[in-house]
């Protein structure tokens, strides 16, 4: 039975040029789908509803969507964020600023990456504010300032110990002088954690929280008070109430992940199982594109990797590497059809995942089958899916092809 005839409030959407859906089409639109991802807006509100609870109350929203909204969608999650209030969406490119606002968005964005000046002249407007680390970039900004005739926003980045992004906090003042001296605004301060997922041991992130602080007052200094300070990202907020200043930027939680173990850890050595779930929102989707037999100790795949020791149904599910299914899970991860798990066997292809459906009862083709997701009393996550291929949720969620359509699920 495919997904459409099981849940309710599926709300199908149609794919503009990005790969992103977002108009309502027909119901019967969605039977031509072989592949899909669904975002369900209630999980998205839970987690943004659990973030106000969490923060100062004086503690504005940014809602990060760079990375296809970490594999979510841009233009959908922009929208919700949008209806539901957030104050502030981030981005790190020109091109995702234009697809919020193509998207009809019309909430302050920061752009957090680089921009070279011809994307400063096509995009910066009064409405998107800049994470600037460099002199280059101020004097682009302030040619595009003297075009609109208003000084644009601009937010300084320091750098308190990561060492990539930023300008060290004793030059956080020099910096501010020169966006000021260019004819812009400077509206924010910020810096980023290096440390604060991968350990429970925090000490070198509130020695950047010390820094920050410090550059945060010289800044303030020059700029005037009113200057935005933020530093929390998802781990920070859910930790770390020091680090709520004016503005939070929450991402990976945003969508119902825990930034690592050690952030999901180091909240239950402080607060026990108490106070926090978030909602994983996404599930990925895809259907069986054949069914066939193969004989006790015939080959299956690329390599002759597998031979089952059994006869053995093998499903044939028309995803793979180039939509964001790793090739690292390979004879290793599993899939759900009709709430049972069934092993992927052989290497995962570019374009083809098989699964062995020898257990579960009744697969056809045409039926769904769940690669992310709960499926039943059965649920894959992508903590485990990630596991399995060596690396972290985020990669697994921000490398989802934004060519599989995205529906909004209510």
């Amino acid at each position: 039975m495919g997904v459409f005839s099981s849940p309710t409030g599926i709300l199908p959407l149609r794919a503009d040029e990005t790969g992103v859906h977002s108009q309502p089409v027909s119901a019967a639109a969605t039977d031509s789908l072989t592949t899909w991802i669904e975002v369900s807006r209630s999980a998205l509100c839970h987690n943004l509803l659990l973030f106000r609870r969490l923060l100062s109350g004086s503690t504005r929203l940014l809602a990060v969507v760079k990375a296809n909204a970490y594999g979510h969608g841009i233009e959908l999650v922009s929208r919700t964020c949008q209806g539901v209030g957030v104050e502030m969406l981030g981005v790190h490119t020109a091109d995702e600023a234009s697809a919020v606002r193509r998207a009809g968005v019309q909430t302050p964005i920061l752009i957090m990456g680089y921009l070279t000046g011809e994307q400063v002249a096509v995009v910066v407007d009064p409405t998107i504010e800049v994470l600037v680390s460099t002199v280059e970039v101020l004097d682009a900004l302030a040619g595009r300032s003297r075009a609109l005739g208003t000084p644009l926003s601009v937010h300084l980045k320091v750098d308190t110990g990561t060492n990539r992004q930023g300008v060290q906090p004793s030059e956080a003042p020099q910096l501010a002088r020169a966006a000021l001296d260019r004819g812009l605004r400077v509206s924010g301060v910020a810096t980023h954690f290096a440390n604060i997922e991968d350990t429970t041991d925090h000490s070198f992130a509130y020695r950047q929280l010390a820094r920050f602080c410090e550059a945060v007052e010289a800044v303030r200094a020059v700029s005037g008070p009113g200057v935005v300070a933020h530093a929390a990202c998802s781990a920070a907020a859910l930790l770390f109430r020091e680090a709520d200043f004016d503005l939070a930027r929450i991402g990976i939680s945003l969508y119902g992940h825990w930034p690592s173990k050690e952030t999901y850890l180091s909240w239950l050595l402080a607060h026990g199982r108490d106070g926090v779930k978030l909602e994983p929102a996404l599930s990925w989707r895809a259907r069986v594109g054949q069914l066939k037999l193969v004989a006790a100790g015939e080959p299956i795949g690329y390599g002759l990797t597998f031979r089952p020791t059994r006869p053995t149904r093998i499903a044939v599910i028309p995803v793979g590497y180039a939509d964001g299914f790793p090739r690292a899970l390979s004879g290793r991860a599993r899939l759900l059809l009709h709430g049972r798990p069934a092993p992927v066997v052989g290497r995962v292809c570019m374009d083809i995942v098989m699964v062995d459906v020898t257990d579960v009862d009744g697969v056809q083709v045409g039926d769904a089958v769940t690669l992310i997701g709960r499926d039943g009393a059965e649920r894959v996550t992508v903590e485990e899916v990630a596991e399995l291929a060596g690396t972290i949720n985020y990669e697994i969620l921000a490398r989802l092809s934004p060519a599989i359509p995205r529906l909004l699920v209510d």
